[in-house]
């Protein structure tokens, strides 16, 4: 079994490892820490699970998932976050991943959504059944930030944690014209203006730390 580790913090990678390598002996690992990296492995080996992030150097970790659920054949993919499931879940369900777990999670429950998406199957936490099912019995309200494309929401947590259009244009590799365009299609959105607005959006939507 070969297993895609993508995080950008090596030991976050490395007690991973740990704890798979114990539980499933036989597992073989590949790592990266960036976007640019985890693209370059998922096209030149086959992969049976990609264990991967959402926030990342270079992009999104969301990013990575149509693009993995696109290869032949197609990894299962288990988005592990700090951020919580109401931020980010529905979202990565609906761009293919097979499960959704925070960081916060115990290691048996790890251990349990890994063997139920390689076996075909999703994986959702008690948590987040509850808060789907509530929603079932609720008006459907979609927040404004769910209107939102994978790369305006990632520059919008860009912005949010300060950084300026120059030091996004690098991070992304983008024109600085594109990332203001990218900018102003946000605020459009959100009917938000300075970035003192944007940056006080994503934290009371928990979309960044």
């Amino acid at each position: 079994m070969n297993i895609l580790l993508v995080d950008d913090h090596e030991i976050v990678r490395r007690g991973l490892k740990q704890l798979l390598a114990e539980e499933f002996p036989r597992a073989q690992f590949g790592e990266a820490a960036r976007v640019p990296q985890a693209r370059e492995l998922l096209a030149v080996q086959a992969w049976d699970l990609v264990l991967l992030d959402v926030s990342l150097p270079g992009g999104s970790g969301l990013e990575l998932i149509p693009e993995a659920r696109r290869l032949r054949p197609a990894p299962a993919v288990l988005v592990l976050s700090h951020y919580p499931e109401e931020a980010f879940a529905v979202r990565a369900f609906r761009l293919g991943a097979a499960g959704y777990l925070t960081k916060a999670s115990v290691a048996d429950e790890m251990f349990a959504a890994v063997k139920k998406v390689l076996a075909g199957g999703r994986y959702v936490s008690a948590a987040l059944a509850e808060q789907l099912v509530a929603a079932l019995g609720q008006p459907f309200a979609q927040e404004p930030h769910e209107t939102l494309s994978l790369r305006e929401l990632e520059v919008l947590r860009l912005v949010a944690t300060g950084q300026t259009i120059k030091e996004i244009a690098a991070g992304l590799a983008l024109s600085e014209k594109t990332v203001a365009t990218y900018r102003a299609r946000i605020a459009e959105k959100l009917a938000l203006r300075t970035n003192v607005d944007l940056a006080r959006y994503a934290m009371q939507h928990r979309l960044v730390e």
